[in-house]
């Protein structure tokens, strides 16, 4: 059986497009090694704020390849599965596999509300299909199912089902899991806005999205998180809470990447359906993003609590 360690910041990569609407492998190869030089602990290739529904199988396949490539393994590379379909899923999955992943994100059958017996099915038949380490994205709110504690009851009989990415937006769902499975399951944050909090409530780790733009921040928060140093770890999270509440916006793709191209990590380009950000919309986002930029300052001596730390560990 193979396993990841599931601990720390995994990034959910966004997918730089050209202006002709082809994936910008040069741009990726950028945001790939900011994010390993920061401390990301793994990344996470073709979610929701990767574009997912949009990438041709080939794409993802491609983009794959890439990212291990350009990893070069300095830390796993995981790739999303959100198909509509078992025989896709496991087609995503077998070829993930085949292609050097080392973990997989699976999210419920896409566009039907399916049932428990139905999502159950899905879930397990995936997972009797692939080798590689699974995490489960529990995201009722934007997905319309939720994976219950019973759910996870059965799940939990599957040793390729190791982690919970845990989106419910319920909080208390944190001690609620640990109290029920123990260490059974490891849970990463999944909501931005809400990372402090479930990882004081003893959270292993955060799928970030904010990451792809403010990899160090998002790092910072972690590792003070996890030494106990709280008031170090809220002072940035602070700083950070504007920009984090761009993940929670139904453009939170358009958002992002605007975020990302003005520290040079990725560009604007999206795929239609999605549309660029123009007019009144886009200068309000420059605003959030140009406000925090100009107080990036006062968050440094916090920081610095990271990179001692970090150094010393060296």
């Amino acid at each position: 059986m193979k396993s990841l360690d599931w601990n720390g910041i995994y990034s959910a990569m966004l997918t730089p497009m050209t202006h002709t609407d082809t994936i910008d492998y040069d741009m990726l190869k950028h945001n790939i090694d900011v994010q390993i030089e920061a401390g990301v602990h793994g990344l996470i290739f073709g979610g929701s704020l990767g574009e997912a529904s949009t990438l041709a199988f080939d794409e993802r396949n491609e983009l794959l390849i890439h990212a291990k490539n350009y990893a070069g393994g300095r830390v796993p590379v995981l790739i999303n599965i959100a198909e509509q379909t078992i025989r896709d899923a496991i087609k995503v999955a077998n070829h993930a596999e085949l292609n050097g992943a080392e973990g997989l994100m699976l999210l419920p059958p896409m566009r039907y509300k399916s049932d428990e017996a139905e999502t159950m099915h899905y879930f397990q038949t995936v997972a009797e299909n692939t080798s590689l380490p699974i995490m489960i994205y529990n995201n009722p709110y934007d997905y319309k199912i939720e994976v219950t504690l019973k759910m996870f009851d059965i799940l939990a009989k599957n040793p390729q089902i190791q982690a919970i990415k845990e989106s419910t937006r319920d909080t208390s769902n944190v001690t609620r899991i640990r109290n029920h499975f123990k260490n059974r399951f490891k849970i990463l944050c999944g909501v931005d806005t809400l990372a402090i909090e479930e990882l004081a409530l003893g959270a292993d780790g955060w799928v970030g999205g904010l990451v792809d733009a403010f990899p160090h921040e998002t790092v910072a928060i972690y590792h003070l998180m996890k030494r106990g140093q709280y008031d170090a770890a809220l002072k940035i999270f602070q700083w950070f809470f504007p920009l984090l509440e761009l993940d929670i916006h139904p453009k939170f793709v358009q958002y992002i990447k605007l975020a990302a191209s003005i520290n040079g990590m990725c560009n604007e380009e999206v795929r239609a359906p999605r549309m660029k950000l123009t007019g009144t919309e886009r200068d309000e986002i420059l605003s959030v993003i140009h406000k925090a930029l100009d107080a990036r300052h006062e968050i440094l001596p916090y920081m610095k609590y990271h990179m001692a730390a970090e150094s010393i560990g060296s």
